[in-house]
C-alpha cells in the first residue's frame, strides 16, 4: 500500500527543458495528453525554432496492462447486472442483493490481485518485478477501502453486527500472521519459538479466541506450573461477550455481560493472578482495553485501523456507527503520534469512518492510477441511493460524470472501447453524445472492426456515425480496387452520389475486361438498386446479361431497349449498348419489333449527330466499322420484320 503513500508524480516529458524550451499543451480525446516542445531557438535569427518535436503522453495507462485485463472484463459484467436488476431490487432483498455486488466486485479485485502476484513471482525481469508488485499494492489497497465502504455504506452495519464487521476487515487485509502461524505451528515446541507469543498477542489483538486458547493450551502443557493461570486466562477468553449477527440478545443485555466480564477480568489483575507471567499478564491488560498495552504492541498491528479495532473490541463492542469518527480520530492521533503524518490512505479511511462519502471518491480519485475504481464504488453507492446530496459537486451527476471518465479512458484502448460503449449506455444526461464524439475517433483498421463499430451504431440509432463509417470504408475499398466491397458500403450509407461514382467504375471495367466482378453482389442489388439511377442502370444491365445467357432475347431486347430510351445509361456506354443489340438483331428469328428497330435507329442516329466529339468519333476506323455494321444490321432486320410483319397482316 506504499504506492498510496506518496503524491501523484509529475509527467516528465523526455528531452524537454522547461526553463529552456516552450511546452505547450492540450488535452485530446481518450485522456491523451498532447505535448509540444520546441527546440533550436538560437541561430534562426527571427525567434522562430528551426525545429520542433511532438511527445503524446497518455494519463491512464492502466487499461494497456494486460494483467489488468481481468479487472476490466469482469468488472463490466458485474456492473450491468446491476444495471439490469435495478428495477427488481426492493423490499428487505434489495440490501443484501447489492452486498453481493460489493462482494463480488471485491472478488475480482483479489482475484485480479492474485494474478498479479503470480505474475510477479513467474518474471525474471526485474522492471515488470517492480511493476507487478506496485499493481498489487494497489489493488491491496482498493480493496481494503472498498470493503470498508462495504460495511459502513452499503450494508450500513449497524451497533453489535458493525463491530463483527470490522473484525472481518481486520483479519482479511492483514497477511503476515498465517505464516508467522505456519512456521510457530511447525516448529518441534511451539511454546518454546520466539514468535509464540507473538502470535498469541495477534490473535488477542483480532478477537480471534479461539485460536489464541488453542495456543496457549501448548503453554500449559509445555509448563504445568503456570496451569492455573492457563486456566483462568482460558476461561476469561472463552467467557468474553460478543455481539451476535443472530439479534438472539439485546444491545443492553450484551453490555450488562460485557460489564461483569470486565470486571472479572479486573479483579484478577488486581490481584497479582498473572504477575508471575509478563505474557499473560499483557493479555489480561488487553482484554481490559488498557490502551497503553495495547499500543506495546503496535509493531504487531502495524495500523492504526487495526489499533482502532482492537480498541473498540475490548473498550466499546456496541460502538453505534456515528461513534465511529471519534474513535477513528483519536486512534490514529495515539498510534501515529506526533512523528508521523498521516499519509493519502489513512486520510481515504479517516473518510470514511467519518461518513464523508462525496471526500473519499475525491481523494481516491487524486490517488489511485486509474477511473475504475471511483467509477464502480460510486455507482454502487448511487444504487444506494446514497449521493443525492452529493450531484452539485459535479454540474449534473457524479456517477456519471465518473462513468464517462472511466469509459473515455476505456475508449484509448484498441479492444475494451467495445466496454465502453455500455458504460456510456447508462449516463443518462451525456453518454450519448459522449458515444458519438468517441466512436467517431475509433480506427476503423479492418473491415471486422468496422462492422462492430456499425453494428453499434445502429443498434443505438446514430444514423450520422452509421453514414460516416460506411463512407469511409467505400473509400477505404475503392482505393484498393474493391469495387464490391465499396459498393456495398456505399449502399449501406445511403450515399447515392458515391455509388453513382462506384457504378460508373464498374462499367468502366466491364468495358475494360468484357465481363463484371463482383457478379453475386450486383445479382442481388434488389430495391437497393433504386438509390441512384446509375446504379439502377447496373443492375438492370446485368439483368440483360442473365436474361440474354439464359436465351430470353425477346425479353432481353425489350429491357435494352428501356435501357437506352429510359435516359439513365451515361452517354459515354450507348455504344456499348447498341453494340450488344447486335448478336440480337442478327438472330434467325426476328427479335425487334419494327417499332423497336427505330427507335435503335433513332438512339444510334443521336448518339452519332450529337456526340461533342463528333470528329474524334468520325476519323476513329473502330468506331466507325461499328457504327456501319449497326446501321446494316438495323436495316436488315428493319427489312425482315416488315416482310413478316406483312405476311402476317396479308394472311
Amino acid at each position: 500500500m506504499d504506492e498510496l503513500d506518496t503524491e501523484p508524480p509529475l509527467v516528465v516529458v523526455p528531452g524537454a527543458d522547461p526553463s529552456a524550451r516552450q511546452l505547450c499543451f492540450a488535452w485530446g480525446p481518450a485522456e491523451v495528453l498532447v505535448c509540444e516542445t520546441l527546440f533550436g531557438r538560437a541561430g534562426t535569427g527571427d525567434g522562430v525554432p528551426s525545429s520542433s518535436r511532438v511527445f503524446v503522453v497518455r494519463r491512464d495507462q492502466d487499461i494497456y496492462i494486460q494483467t489488468l485485463r481481468k479487472l476490466f472484463n469482469e468488472s463490466h459484467g458485474i456492473f450491468m447486472g446491476l444495471q439490469r436488476s435495478e428495477e427488481e431490487l426492493a423490499g428487505k432483498s434489495r440490501k443484501a442483493q447489492l452486498v453481493q455486488v460489493s462482494k463480488n466486485y471485491r472478488s475480482v479485485i483479489r482475484a485480479c490481485m492474485e494474478d498479479m502476484h503470480q505474475a510477479a513471482i513467474s518474471t525474471r525481469d526485474p522492471a515488470l518485478q517492480g511493476q507487478y508488485s506496485t499493481q498489487v499494492s494497489i489493488l491491496s489497497a482498493m480493496e481494503l477501502i472498498w470493503n470498508l465502504c462495504e460495511i459502513l455504506f452499503v450494508e450500513a452495519a449497524t451497533a453489535g453486527a458493525l463491530l463483527l464487521r470490522l473484525l472481518d476487515w481486520v483479519r482479511l487485509h492483514v497477511c503476515d500472521v498465517d505464516s508467522m502461524v505456519r512456521e510457530v505451528l511447525s516448529s518441534e515446541s511451539p511454546s518454546k519459538h520466539k514468535l509464540f507469543w507473538n502470535v498469541v498477542d495477534v490473535f488477542v489483538l483480532q478477537g480471534r479466541m479461539d485460536e489464541a486458547r488453542h495456543l496457549l493450551s501448548k503453554e500449559a502443557s509445555a509448563n504445568p506450573t503456570s496451569m492455573n493461570m492457563y486456566k483462568i486466562l482460558d476461561d476469561l477468553m472463552k467467557k468474553m461477550p460478543m455481539p451476535s449477527l443472530g439479534n438472539t440478545q439485546t444491545l443492553t443485555e450484551l453490555e450488562l455481560k460485557w460489564q461483569h466480564w470486565h470486571e472479572e477480568c479486573q479483579r484478577y489483575l488486581q490481584d497479582g493472578t498473572f504477575a508471575s507471567n509478563p505474557h499473560m499478564e499483557s493479555i489480561c491488560k488487553i482484554l481490559l482495553g488498557d490502551e497503553d498495552a495495547i499500543l506495546e504492541k503496535k509493531e504487531l498491528m502495524t495500523t492504526w485501523y487495526h489499533f482502532l479495532v482492537t480498541r473498540l473490541l475490548y473498550s466499546h463492542p456496541t460502538v453505534k456507527p456515528m461513534e465511529l469518527r471519534f474513535y477513528a480520530q483519536s486512534s490514529m492521533d495515539l498510534f501515529l503520534g506526533g512523528e508521523n503524518s498521516p499519509e493519502p490512505l489513512d486520510m481515504i479511511l479517516m473518510a470514511a469512518f467519518e461518513f464523508e462519502m462525496h471526500q473519499v471518491i475525491k481523494e481516491c480519485s487524486i490517488v489511485l492510477s486509474n477511473w475504475w475504481f471511483v467509477a464502480h464504488l460510486t455507482d454502487l453507492l448511487d444504487h444506494c441511493k446514497l449521493l443525492q446530496s452529493h450531484n452539485l459537486y459535479f454540474g449534473s451527476n457524479m456517477r456519471e460524470f465518473l462513468l464517462l471518465e472511466y469509459a473515455s479512458g476505456l475508449f484509448s484502448h484498441h479492444s475494451l472501447w467495445q466496454l465502453g460503449v455500455d458504460y456510456f449506455d447508462h449516463c443518462p444526461e451525456f453518454g450519448r453524445v459522449y458515444l458519438e464524439l468517441h466512436i467517431e475517433r475509433i480506427p476503423l483498421s479492418t473491415e471486422q472492426k468496422a462492422l462492430k463499430v456499425l453494428r453499434i451504431c445502429e443498434q443505438r440509432q446514430m444514423h450520422e456515425q452509421v453514414r460516416s463509417i460506411c463512407k469511409i470504408m467505400a473509400m477505404k475499398a475503392l482505393r484498393n480496387n474493391r469495387l464490391g466491397s465499396a459498393l456495398s458500403w456505399s449502399i449501406r450509407a445511403k450515399d447515392a452520389a458515391f455509388a453513382t461514382l462506384i457504378s460508373d467504375r464498374f462499367l468502366k471495367d466491364y468495358c475494360e475486361r468484357g465481363c463484371f466482378s463482383d457478379l453475386d453482389l450486383i445479382d442481388n442489388l434488389g430495391p437497393s438498386m433504386l438509390l441512384s439511377d446509375r446504379l439502377t442502370f447496373l443492375g438492370k444491365y446485368r439483368e440483360f446479361h442473365r436474361l440474354y445467357g439464359e436465351k430470353r432475347f425477346p425479353e432481353a431486347a425489350r429491357l435494352l431497349l428501356t435501357l437506352m430510351t429510359a435516359h439513365i445509361a451515361p452517354c459515354s456506354f450507348w455504344m456499348t449498348l447498341l453494340t450488344d443489340a447486335l448478336p440480337l438483331l442478327e438472330q434467325k428469328e426476328v427479335i425487334f419489333s419494327a417499332e423497336q428497330t427505330y427507335e435503335l435507329m433513332r438512339c444510334l442516329e443521336d448518339l452519332t449527330a450529337g456526340n461533342p466529339d463528333k470528329q474524334k468519333f468520325q476519323d476513329d476506323d473502330v468506331e466507325t466499322t461499328k457504327v456501319e455494321m449497326l446501321r446494316l444490321a438495323l436495316a436488315r432486320n428493319l427489312a425482315r420484320v416488315i416482310v413478316k410483319e406483312g405476311t402476317v397482316e396479308g394472311s
